[in-house]
């Protein structure tokens, strides 16, 4: 059997006759910190369990990405800690670079100030006073999903150990040529003034307009198209491809650029495709990434006609103009001199879009900070590849070497003031010097910092390790890294991931920062579609918390997460948990008042009922399952096996079933007493992962033991009765096949109906008196005339329903029914029939009629059925 956990006490605590999840959630969480549950100590000698939280923004609040991802992560270190391991789930935030300084400019805008108008140094100390008085909401929020993080190691991004690993890294990066300052197109956020890095841009189809015009003049005129005409004000070419002939007399010469008093050459390029437009491209090597990399190979200078605020800059009649203010003055003027050739409108193409503010990105000529990424991305792409890091789902993994094996170099500045400063002082004689930790900068007159940040990811891309006190050889480090499995969504595979098995490889000496990548999806509505304020389908968690619980909540998420696939969810189904949280609840309530204990050793297998022995074969198998779905990280599919076992196998079946023993009383009711507490000792500490309120409510209760979070996990005993399934198979059926005769029949569940069972001699005969209680089925007692006989599971139920239905009500009924199922097949199959409609109707059509078909002759077979088990007259 499966272990025996604490010894129960000589009295269970009475259980209110409601569970009321508001009334006991907030103080069971404050109880388990208090105790110290989730904390981890770094000189344990049980074997670590390691976890990092992705760590939320400090502008951010819980919703239901994070309630989701949370809920899986918190399943599995819980579950960890139940086994015996010393187990870490390592809590923190992050500093959120630009979002958090929008929100403190907002603030001061508000005053009508900005952040010039302080300075950096005070507008910084704005900063750290905004993130200590509001910042973090997201942490109580957590509190109230229940998240077993250590409390105690709580990191941010910015506090002085992370800041010292930051400025470690840079300046090892530094010293082996991986970061470097270069003059390259970026993408530039117009509205946040800052570079952005490619994944943070993202794109979407917007309406725009796609423009053809002529450069130069005569015999030398050419047709190029664009939708940015505001940057040929910044052509220093145009491109075509050598093996081009219609362009073949132009190559080398130089054409008039409309508008500006200046020509450009033509040059010719492989990277202009001859058969898309009219093979010739417009070349400005300052606003395109593809142009100015055209511009390298061409030694064409690069002339910046924008500001950081996407204002042109150009001496002349558009110096000014906001650049699509630009667009229309220059279309404008190229119209009104004859060169416009076509106009597309709208022209929908794929345009990008700062991931923050929305605003449509520009890309621009910027010197900036880069990480060589190279030799990085490719030690982050072999130790997938060598077995050193598994993804999970391992199909996730051709996204990951598509990612990693194409990187481009990382921009890591940013222009702003809220993060990591770059460690870099510049000298009045271009000396460039990178300072470490405990290095004192260059002074002296003409000596200043470097005044851009971090990009955010860098910092947090540190995060496995830099938690645990690295640089410093901590005790911590050396325990709980690398972390045992990172649970995190597909769609920071690129942003979050990669960065970290980059750095946590090159910093580590080689060791990754993970054993195992278990990728999750995203959380959608009910009908799939993308959660969004905009759409009028954001759900607030704690809404949902506060209506019903946060165990129907977790239990909801939980059991709709398959590996790497997206996951939908609707407030009827967060419903439906809180209907099994009350089930449990009633049920394991129920056991308690029926002698339900876990005293004693469990009884011997051959003292116990058929039942008995059934749902303990039941119990360790269900162990075993969830087991092996835990170690795949199938959350829906164990969730789901833990819901049927719990609600169809526990307390439909093995409850209802032993009911007659527990009213009974006597030696066989004491031992499916032990046998019912074992089962739920087992189920509650099965479900506490998952949902861990209610369990720790009722588990404690139960056993009377210290609290759950801290019980053992269940281990699969071995124990198998094969026979006593058979024979509690058999019951199932017989009762199923009754039950569904007579709900045909229109009988109410409750209704109680004379009946014969001939089940002497059978299997079945040790549970006539439960089988007679679960139908409803009377002794057939004097006068009883069988109008009704059911042959099922080798047995035979006989039943008088003379008194208890209109026989001839409902043969009128059924026949009519019939009839009308009947006279739609006939349709169906004529016009299936029909050669000529075949060749005309659509396809949708067609299977609409073939599914119309297959439910009649569906309905016939079920009514004609019901027809033949009516009592004859």
């Amino acid at each position: 059997m499966t272990e025996k956990t604490q010894q129960t006490p000589a009295s269970t605590p009475e259980l209110p006759t409601q569970y009321a999840p508001a009334e006991v959630e907030g103080k069971l969480y404050e109880r388990w910190v208090e105790r110290g549950y989730f904390e981890a100590d770094e000189h344990s000698e049980k074997p670590p369990f390691t976890v990092v939280i992705p760590p939320p923004n400090v502008t951010g609040s819980l919703h239901l990405g994070h309630a989701f991802e949370h809920t899986l992560i918190d399943a599995l270190t819980r579950r960890a800690r139940m086994q015996g391991h010393e187990t870490l789930w390592q809590p923190g935030m992050d500093h959120a670079g630009i979002a958090t300084q929008n929100v403190v400019e907002r603030e001061l805008a508000k005053e009508g100030k900005s952040r010039h108008d302080l300075g950096r140094e005070a507008f910084v100390e704005r900063v750290w006073k905004w993130k200590n008085e509001s910042g973090g909401q997201i942490s109580g929020q957590m509190r109230r999903l229940g998240d077993g993080v250590a409390w105690s190691r709580e990191r941010f991004t910015m506090d002085e150990g992370l800041s010292e690993a930051v400025q470690t890294i840079f300046k090892k990066l530094y010293d082996d040529e991986l970061i470097y300052r270069a003059e390259r197109i970026i993408n530039w956020c117009p509205r946040c003034l800052t570079a952005i890095s490619d994944i943070e841009v993202e794109y979407q189809d917007d309406d725009g307009e796609l423009v053809s015009m002529t450069y130069g003049e005569g015999e030398e005129t050419i047709v190029v198209a664009t939708t940015r005409a505001e940057t040929m004000l910044g052509d220093t070419a145009v491109a075509v491809h050598p093996d081009d002939e219609r362009y073949r007399h132009l190559v080398g010469k130089q054409i008039k650029l409309p508008l500006t008093d200046r020509t450009i050459p033509v040059v010719a390029d492989t990277h202009v495709d001859p058969e898309f437009g009219t093979g010739a491209v417009k070349v400005t090597p300052a606003h395109d990434p593809n142009d100015f990399e055209i511009g390298r190979r061409h030694d064409l200078p690069s002339i910046a006609v924008m500001n950081e605020r996407a204002v042109i800059t150009v001496p002349g009649p558009f110096e000014g103009l906001d650049r699509l203010e630009a667009r229309s003055a220059i279309v404008a003027a190229l119209r009104a001199e004859g060169r416009i050739v076509a106009e597309k409108r709208p022209y929908v193409h794929s345009v990008g879009h700062c991931s923050r503010c929305k605003t449509t990105v520009e890309p621009r000529l910027s010197m900036q900070w880069w990480v060589k990424v190279g030799p990085l991305a490719q030690a982050a792409g072999d130790a997938v590849r060598d077995g050193r890091v598994k993804i999970h789902p391992q199909e996730m993994e051709k996204r990951y070497f598509d990612w990693v094996d194409n990187l481009h170099d990382w921009c890591i500045s940013r222009q702003l003031w809220w993060g990591h400063r770059i460690p870099v002082w510049y000298g009045p004689n271009g000396e460039i010097v990178c300072v470490g930790p405990g290095e004192e900068p260059p002074s002296g007159e003409g000596w200043h910092q470097e005044t851009d940040v971090l990009d955010t990811w860098f910092s947090s891309g540190l995060w496995p390790f830099s938690t645990l006190g690295w640089p410093g050889k901590t005790d911590s480090l050396a325990k709980f890294y690398p972390n045992s499995v990172l649970v995190t969504g597909y769609d920071i595979l690129f942003f979050w991931v990669a960065r970290m098995m980059m750095f946590g490889l090159y910093a580590m000496d080689g060791t990754p920062p993970f054993h195992t990548i278990a990728l999750h999806g995203m959380v959608r509505d009910q009908f799939g579609k993308k959660m969004s304020k905009s759409f009028g389908n954001a759900v607030n968690p704690i809404d949902w918390m506060d209506k019903y619980g946060s165990d129907a909540l977790r239990f909801t998420l939980a059991r709709g997460a398959n590996p790497g696939v997206d996951v939908p969810i609707g407030e009827d189904w967060v419903q439906g948990s809180r209907n099994f949280a009350n089930k449990i609840w009633n049920a394991t309530r129920f056991a308690l008042m029926n002698g339900a204990t876990i005293e004693g050793e469990l009884p011997p297998a051959e003292s116990m009922s058929s039942t008995d022995r059934w749902i303990l074969s039941r119990l360790n198998k269900t162990v075993a399952e969830v087991d092996a779905l835990y170690d795949d990280f199938q959350f829906a599919k164990l969730s789901d096996a833990l819901f049927h076992f719990a609600w169809d196998e526990v307390f439909d079946w093995y409850v209802e079933l032993s009911k007659t023993t527990f009213f009974a009383g006597g030696e066989q009711a004491r031992v499916s007493g032990r046998v019912l507490g074992e089962v739920l000792d087992v189920m509650l500490r099965l479900l506490h992962p998952v949902v861990p309120f209610v369990t720790e409510t009722l588990w404690t209760a139960l056993t009377g033991g210290e609290s759950v979070v801290v019980a053992e996990w269940p281990k699969d005993s071995g124990f198998r009765d094969e026979a006593a399934e058979q024979e509690i198979g058999l019951v199932q059926q017989l009762v199923t096949e009754v039950r569904r005769f007579r709900s045909d029949q229109g009988l109410q569940p409750g209704q109680k109906v004379p009946a014969e069972l001939t089940l002497a001699g059978t299997a079945l005969a040790p549970h006539e008196a439960a089988v007679r209680q679960l139908l409803r089925l009377q002794p057939a007692g004097e006068g009883f005339h069988a109008t009704a006989s059911l042959p099922v599971a080798g047995v035979t139920v006989a039943l008088d329903l003379s008194g208890t239905i209109d026989v001839e009500a409902e043969r009128k009924r059924l026949t009519k029914d019939l009839a009308a199922a009947e006279k739609e097949k006939a349709q169906a199959t004529g016009k299936l029939g029909n050669e000529a409609f075949l060749a005309k109707a659509p396809d949708q059509v067609v299977d609409k009629i073939r599914g119309r078909l297959a439910k009649a002759e569906a309905d016939i077979e079920r009514i004609t059925g019901q027809l033949a088990k009516l009592p004859q007259s």
